[in-house]
C-alpha cells in the first residue's frame, strides 16, 4: 500500500470506511459471510461495516479484493480511474480559463465540485475552488468571486496558491470599489507571508503591488509610490525577472495616473520586454494596453501609434482569461485614440459599448466612457447631447466613494461642462473633485472665538 494510503488508513473515520465497504459489498452482491471468507469472522465484518472497528492495512487489502474494488476507492471514496478523469477535467477547465473561456471553465469546475466524492479529496477540491473563483472574477461576477475567495482565505495554508488567492481577493475588493477592504486583506496577508518566510517570492511582490494600487485609488499617492519603490528594490535583490517586471509595471501605472506619462513609458516598455519573454499572455496584453494609454497621455499625444498598440493588445486579450475590466480599459482607450484621430463615428460606437457593458459592474470606467461621449458630442456641436452624456457620468460618480480616480474624472468633467456652458454643473463638479481628494473648505478665522482679556 502506498504511503499516502497508509496514512489515510490510520486516520480515516471508521464510520465512513465501514459504509464504503458495505456499499461495495452490496454492489458486488455478496453477503457478509462471503466477504469474510476465511480471513476473518462474519461478526468482525459486521463491526467494520458499522464503524466499530478500523481494519489494519493488510486486512483492508483482503476486504477490497473480496468485494471487488480497490483500496484507493475504499479510502478515498473514488476509483483511481475516476480520480484521473477529474484531474484531466480540472486541467481542461484551467486551459479554458487561460484561453478566455471563463463561462466554460466555470461550468466544468461546478460539475467537478458537485461530485460527492470530491469532498474526500481536499487537494483536488481546493484547486477546483480557487479555479472557480478565478473564473467568476474573469466573467465579471466580482461579488461571487469575493465570497469564494473569502472562504478560501480562512485557511492559511501558507503556499503559493493561498498567496495568489489573497492577491486575487485584494484585487477584487479594489475593482469593486472596496478600497479599505483591499488594503486590509493585503496588509494582513503580507504580515502572514513574512511570518511564514515567503516574502522572497514573486507572488508576495505581486500582493504588495496590488495593495499599492489600492492605496493609490484611495488617494494615498506618495505611500503607494513608496511601496512600489520598495517592491523594485526587493525584486532587484531577488534577481527575479518576473518580480522586476511587475514592480516596474505598477510604478509606471502610478506615474501615469499622476499625469507623468513621459516618465511612465520607459518603465512600461522595460516591464513589457520582460513579460513578453514569459508565458503570461494575459499580462502581456494588459501591459500593452497600458502602454497604449500612456501614449495617449503624452504631450502631444501619439494616437496613431497608440491605436496600433491597443489593437494588438485587444487581439491578445481575446485569447486569454481577461476580465471585463481589462477589455473595457482597452476598448475605451481605442475609442479615445480614434477620437483624437478624428474618427468620431467609431469612437462613439466603442465608447457607447463600453459604457453599457460596465455601467453597473465598473462605474468609474463607465463614467469615463460617458465623459468621452460628451466630448464627441461637443466636438460635433450637439451641446444638449454633450450635457446629457456628462450628466450620465456625474450620476455614476455620485454613487461612488471618494478616491483619487473619481476626483480626477470629476475635475475633467468640470472642465468639459464649463466648455459647453453649463457653469453651475461645472462648479459643482469642481467642488466634488476637491471633496473626493479629502479637501474641505477652510474654517474662517473670523468665525473662531477670540478670548477677551
Amino acid at each position: 500500500m502506498r504511503d499516502e494510503l497508509l496514512m489515510i488508513s490510520r486516520t480515516i473515520d471508521p464510520a465512513v470506511l465501514g459504509e464504503r465497504i458495505r456499499t461495495a459489498r452490496l454492489r458486488a452482491g455478496l453477503t457478509q459471510a462471503q466477504a469474510a471468507g476465511t480471513g476473518m469472522s462474519v461478526g468482525y465484518v459486521s463491526r467494520i461495516e458499522s464503524g466499530q472497528r478500523r481494519p489494519d492495512p493488510e486486512l483492508l487489502e483482503l476486504i477490497a479484493a473480496a468485494v471487488g474494488t480497490s483500496v484507493d476507492e475504499l479510502l478515498m471514496g473514488i476509483a483511481p480511474d475516476r480520480l484521473i478523469e477529474l484531474q484531466v477535467e480540472l486541467d481542461h477547465a484551467e486551459l479554458a480559463l487561460v484561453t478566455g473561456s471563463a463561462t466554460q471553465a466555470l461550468e466544468i469546475v461546478d460539475r467537478i465540485l458537485a461530485e460527492p466524492a470530491v469532498e474526500d479529496l481536499p487537494d483536488l477540491e481546493r484547486e477546483a475552488s480557487y479555479l472557480r473563483a478565478g473564473a467568476l472574477e474573469a466573467s465579471g461576477d466580482l461579488q461571487s468571486a469575493i465570497l469564494a475567495l473569502e472562504d478560501l482565505a480562512d485557511s492559511a495554508s501558507g503556499d503559493l496558491t493561498w498567496i495568489n488567492g489573497l492577491t486575487a481577493l485584494s484585487r477584487c475588493y479594489r475593482e469593486s470599489g472596496e478600497l479599505g477592504r483591499a488594503i486590509e486583506v493585503g496588509n494582513q496577508a503580507s504580515r502572514q507571508i513574512e511570518e511564514l518566510g515567503l516574502d522572497g517570492l514573486d507572488e508576495s511582490i505581486r500582493l504588495s503591488l496590488s495593495v499599492a494600487a489600492a492605496y493609490y485609488e484611495q488617494g494615498d499617492v506618495d505611500y503607494a509610490a513608496r511601496l512600489c519603490r520598495r517592491a523594485i528594490e526587493r525584486a532587484e535583490a531577488m534577481a527575479s525577472p518576473v518580480a522586476k517586471a511587475m514592480a516596474y509595471w505598477n510604478s509606471s501605472a502610478i506615474e501615469s495616473m499622476r499625469g507623468n506619462a513621459a516618465a511612465a513609458l520607459p518603465m512600461t516598455r522595460r516591464a513589457l520586454a520582460v513579460i513578453e519573454a514569459s508565458e503570461d499572455a494575459r499580462n502581456v496584453a494588459r501591459l500593452r494596453t497600458q502602454l497604449g494609454i500612456q501614449q495617449l497621455m503624452l504631450d502631444p499625444p501619439e494616437p496613431a501609434e497608440a491605436l496600433d498598440v491597443l489593437a494588438r493588445a485587444a487581439e491578445e486579450l481575446t485569447l486569454t482569461d481577461a476580465g471585463p475590466a481589462d477589455l473595457a480599459d482597452n476598448q475605451l482607450a481605442q475609442a479615445r485614440a480614434r477620437f483624437l484621430l478624428g474618427d468620431t463615428d467609431t469612437a462613439r460606437e466603442q465608447a457607447s459599448e463600453t459604457a453599457q457593458a460596465v455601467r453597473t459592474s465598473i462605474p468609474l470606467v463607465a463614467a469615463d466612457a460617458y465623459a468621452l461621449l460628451g466630448q464627441i458630442a461637443a466636438r460635433e456641436g450637439a451641446l444638449d447631447r454633450a450635457r446629457s452624456q456628462f450628466q450620465e457620468a456625474v450620476l455614476l460618480l455620485s454613487g461612488m466613494g471618494a478616491d483619487r480616480s473619481a476626483a480626477q474624472l470629476w475635475f475633467e468633467l468640470a472642465g468639459l461642462l464649463e466648455s459647453v456652458g453649463d457653469t453651475a454643473a461645472a462648479l459643482d463638479a469642481y467642488r466634488r473633485a476637491a471633496a473626493a481628494t479629502g479637501l474641505t473648505a477652510p474654517v474662517s478665522r473670523r468665525a473662531t472665538p477670540v478670548s477677551q482679556h
